[in-house]
């Protein structure tokens, strides 16, 4: 497919070979990035900020039915220059408000399709767009983003794919650590999920997408001559159950193109950030600016918030009168202390219907859910279940609908575990139908966030991240998560919210450290763990330890239980890539501070310009003295601060601080 692909841009170019390039551009609105899109032979586009060449001319193009190449000899139509400046609200995000200023440029050509491009202060995207009536089908995608240089890339190889075809990386979790090497060392038979981090000295490059619908998600794949190029799945053409309990569709052929289509529509947009220090990254709204508006209307229902959750510590109570494990009891206990300390939501997580079934109607008998439900009503506590992905998807209506009159108030969806365009599907059609019956979806075993959650802003969150649970069974030569601690932040993140899982009350040093299934802790220190819940972006936010580990350590439970989901600002203080990292968050008149450190111990200064004039109390969550060796050692201290300030901070190995500022 892909050489015949090759072979008509080759045809087309031979007959437009005499015609001269017409060029296009437009400039932010502060004059500094530049995107151009050159028409000739094909279509190229480029990137340019202060006047540095970013993204050299590299091609973009879509390749509809058999025979017909959009961005082939390309017949220019019309060419339309705008602008956008709005601002959008955004309740249940990490700012009340997101600020959409760009300029646009619009290309429509022969052939029934457009290309839009936008360029704003820090990045620039475009998509395709088909005007067109009737069914057709997309056979493949071209998008190429081709550097100057031999740049440092940092991204997430798709697992185990040194020993696997391209076609085998499809089905994987979306969960890998980031390998940083430059572009000459990049295996071009590697696919690497977005977004992928390029690091061009003093530019530094994300690449990810947005509007994410009923499309295949884009891999990369180096090219060589340090060009990243764009590779999509192919549409199933036989899934079978299989996997993990019997929850997951096994691909075991693909049809040969990636996308079936339907009449007019637009495609994902293509962005590129590019920011002038590491520290602009911690606070990116491009994936939110550049997905759809709100679907669902009213949004009064939707709580995001915290939640206990149990698979994480195994059930792990003690010092009960009870066997603790998946029964009513346990999750008695669970909603007690849930109420106990303010948190909104307790999980079912998996094992609480009946094992290889894939069939959530079926729930074994020392669980029932109506008394779990009514029994957290009375104490003000929600019930959230976990769903396997192929037993939602099969009876899905039927599911949402029952155990919404029941009372639950959301689902933990697992075990997707793909993104080409059925999978893309199910993501949409999960949360519409969850949204009919004011259902929160929390998508696990998932692609990166590509806009749903403004669409449909019931989806509270994704993983899509090699987030904690992975210390259940990983040593720390087999991932290093402290430093994976302080990449996310700078490029998972960018795309959106992350469902870590973080909250760990045993914590372990490079010495002290082990995997333990059952029993399992954290790299780095206590306070590393506290500050997550200010750094990591997740709207449903998810406590991992045992209660009865929590109610030893009261005043950590208690600044955890205090904390936000979501946000009215957010401000990106301080970090340096795979070094540390320093974001504050405010909601209503408090703000929140938190900071994560690498392996290496480090004294910084937060500068508290941020806040507004006036007197306020700082309570400080930091690492104890002897947190170097003792890693859940902490120390908590208050001060009176002002916004004239810088304050001070060590960070242990590992560690991290945590801090709230209240006005006084």
């Amino acid at each position: 497919m892909k050489q015949l692909f090759v072979t008509m841009l080759a045809v087309c170019s031979l007959l437009a070979a005499e015609a001269k390039p017409v060029v296009k551009s437009i400039s932010s609105p502060d004059g500094n990035l530049k995107v151009t899109v050159t028409i000739d032979n094909d279509i190229r586009w480029s990137v340019e900020s202060a006047g540095k060449t970013i993204i050299a001319p590299s091609q973009i193009a879509m390749h509809i039915n058999d025979d017909e190449v959009w961005g082939a000899a390309p017949r220019l139509r019309k060419s339309v220059v705008g602008s956008i400046d709005e601002v959008i609200p955004s309740p249940l995000y990490k700012k009340s408000e997101v600020e959409n200023k760009c300029n646009t440029l619009t290309l429509s050509f022969k052939g029934d399709y457009a290309i839009e491009v936008r360029a704003y202060d820090e990045a620039a995207a475009y998509r395709f767009v088909a005007t067109r009536k009737g069914d057709y089908t997309v056979k493949n995608e071209i998008s190429e983003y081709k550097f100057e240089d031999d740049n440092t890339v940092y991204c997430s190889y798709t697992r185990n794919n040194k020993n696997k075809k391209i076609e085998e990386q499809y089905f994987q979790s979306f969960e890998s650590p980031y390998v940083i090497e430059p572009m000459s060392k990049m295996g071009q038979n590697r696919l690497m999920f977005l977004p992928v981090l390029v690091d061009m000295g003093q530019k530094k490059v994300c690449i990810t997408e947005s509007d994410l619908m009923s499309y295949p998600g884009m891999y990369l794949h180096s090219q060589g001559n340090n060009t990243l190029g764009a590779n999509f799945a192919p549409i199933p053409d036989e899934i079978e159950q299989g996997g993990h309990n019997m929850l997951q569709g096994m691909v075991k052929s693909r049809k040969p193109y990636i996308a079936e289509v339907s009449g007019a529509r637009s495609f994902p947009w293509r962005i590129c950030i590019v920011a002038d220090s590491e520290v602009e990254l911690l606070n990116e709204d491009m994936v939110f600016r550049l997905s759809q508006p709100n679907a669902i209307g009213d949004t009064s229902w939707i709580k995001p918030g915290k939640v206990a959750w149990e698979w994480w510590n195994n059930w792990g109570l003690y010092g009960v009168d009870f066997a603790p494990g998946i029964n009513n009891r346990t999750y008695e206990y669970y909603i007690d202390f849930a109420a106990k300390n303010g948190i909104e939501y307790v999980i079912l997580d998996e094992g609480w219907n009946v094992n290889l079934k894939a069939d959530l109607m079926q729930v074994i008998p020392e669980i029932d859910i109506k008394h779990l439900v009514e029994y957290g009503k009375q104490r003000g506590v929600g019930i959230v279940l976990w769903g396997g992905y192929w037993a939602i998807n099969r009876d899905m209506e039927n599911v949402f609908k029952y155990y919404s009159e029941l009372g639950v108030k959301g689902f933990k969806i697992d075990f997707m575990d793909r993104d080409d365009q059925p999978m893309v599907d199910f993501y949409e059609r999960a949360a519409a139908t969850a949204a009919k019956y004011h259902l929160m979806c929390d998508f696990h075993g998932a692609y990166k966030p590509c806009g749903l959650s403004r669409k449909y802003p019931n989806v509270v969150n994704y993983e899509g991240v090699n987030g904690l649970e992975q210390m259940k069974w990983s040593s720390l030569k087999d991932f290093d998560q402290v430093t994976y601690d302080v990449q996310i932040p700078f490029i998972r993140m960018v795309a959106g919210p992350m469902d870590y899982t973080q909250g760990a009350m045993s914590n372990g040093t490079r010495n002290s450290y082990r995997s333990d299934n059952s029993v399992p802790m954290s790299q780095g220190t206590r306070c590393h763990q506290l500050a997550m819940y200010v750094v990591f972006e997740a709207p449903f936010n998810m406590l991992c330890d045992s209660p009865s580990n929590y109610e030893k350590e009261p005043e950590c439970t208690a600044f955890i239980a205090d904390i936000p989901t979501v946000w009215d600002q957010t401000v990106a203080v301080d970090g340096k890539l795979s070094e540390y990292a320093v974001i504050a968050r405010r909601s209503g008149e408090e703000w929140y501070v938190g900071g994560l450190n690498s392996w290496k111990s480090r004294t910084i200064e937060v500068d508290l310009s941020f806040l507004p004039d006036g007197q306020y109390e700082l309570v400080q969550m930091i690492d104890g003295f002897s947190a170097n060796r003792i890693a859940h050692d902490f120390r908590i201290v208050k001060s009176a601060v002002n916004n004239k300030q810088k304050v001070t901070v060590k960070m242990a190995n590992g560690g991290g601080f945590a801090w709230k500022i209240v006005k006084r």
